[in-house]
């Protein structure tokens, strides 16, 4: 199991023994801003993401997960950008951001507030969908970011809990399989289809093209105009295009991901300064900015707390 603490500054919750300790920075309501990264191994043999974090003040920069972010608030009120809109969620509240939908997330009011999130990938919650005619189960699509399912909300914190203390991985695992059925069997319904042609069915091939092609060229990336001049367009028309599909610029979405090259090339024991020039980064400072930005903690934290768990792990 790793343990990755930080944030604006940091402070491990009580029950979390063995975390991380850094000296915390209050907002100006005075809450101190924790982070704790946990990863549990053997889910449904894939590792999955745990955050427990309580945020006076920091917001998080427009960012994209590859896997599902299923949350639950728990005290205070967060709001966040989504699908275009701006939403809150309350104390109880369940979240859920879909893969690839850009989003942002920050406290609504002075008080802050604090959540339990995990990042289950597409196959995992797809199990839990009823097989369609001709093939096998769709990946779950939620039309609203934001379930007001109090029990359903404390079953999620209970299982969380539970997944992060790692008393008892049966227990964990089968409450979090309990949770994610019940969210896909009262909440989730098949993804729409997409309608060939139109003017989103092109925006979204030019999103594709331009991501493929930033992620090629990670370290050096082509300019705007070079990008629109291989797919006949202006610069105006590729950054629409691409902001209506993606939410965000091209620029932001490289920077992110980058960020998630950065967080695997940590975890294979890669310096921080080394990663910054691997992924494409200025340096050091400029991949750190963008880490804490999207991940809430620095390299260099998430890097000793990832080696130290493998420590940990070889020992015993």
């Amino acid at each position: 199991m790793t343990r990755i603490a930080g944030g604006s500054g940091t402070s491990s919750p009580p029950d979390a023994p063995g975390a991380a300790r850094r000296r915390p920075r209050r907002s100006e309501a005075g809450i101190v801003d924790q982070t704790l990264w946990t990863r549990v191994d053997g889910i449904q043999g894939s590792p999955l993401d745990l955050l427990t974090a309580r945020i006076g003040r920091r917001h998080y920069a427009p960012h994209i997960h590859d896997e599902y972010a299923i949350g639950v608030t728990v005290a205070g009120l967060e709001t966040m950008r989504y699908r275009g809109e701006k939403i809150y969620s309350g104390a109880g509240s369940v979240v859920v951001v879909e893969p690839g939908e850009a989003h942002t997330g920050g406290p609504a009011l002075p008080e802050g507030f604090a959540y339990r999130c995990l990042y289950p990938d597409a196959e995992l919650l797809s199990a839990a969908m009823p097989a369609r005619g001709g093939g096998g189960p769709a990946r779950p699509h939620f039309r609203e970011a934001i379930i007001d399912d109090r029990a359903l909300g404390e079953a999620l914190r209970l299982a969380h809990r539970a997944l992060r203390l790692g008393e008892d991985p049966l227990e964990g695992e089968s409450r979090l399989l309990s949770v994610l059925g019940t969210l896909v069997l009262r909440h989730a319904g098949q993804a729409p289809k997409t309608v060939p042609g139109g003017r989103r069915g092109d925006a979204g091939l030019i999103a594709r093209a331009v991501t493929a092609r930033l992620s090629d060229e990670l370290v050096t990336p082509p300019t705007l105009a070079e990008v629109a001049t291989d797919l006949e367009l202006s610069r105006y028309q590729l950054l629409r295009a691409f902001r209506d599909v993606v939410g965000m610029p091209p620029y932001a979405w490289l920077a992110q991901y980058r960020v998630m090259r950065a967080r695997t090339l940590l975890e294979a024991g890669h310096r921080p300064a080394e990663v910054a020039a691997l992924v494409g980064f200025a340096d050091q400072a400029h991949l750190t900015r963008w880490f804490r930005r999207v991940v809430g903690v620095t390299p260099g934290v998430y890097r000793n707390s990832v080696q130290d768990s493998m420590v940990r792990r070889i020992a015993s």
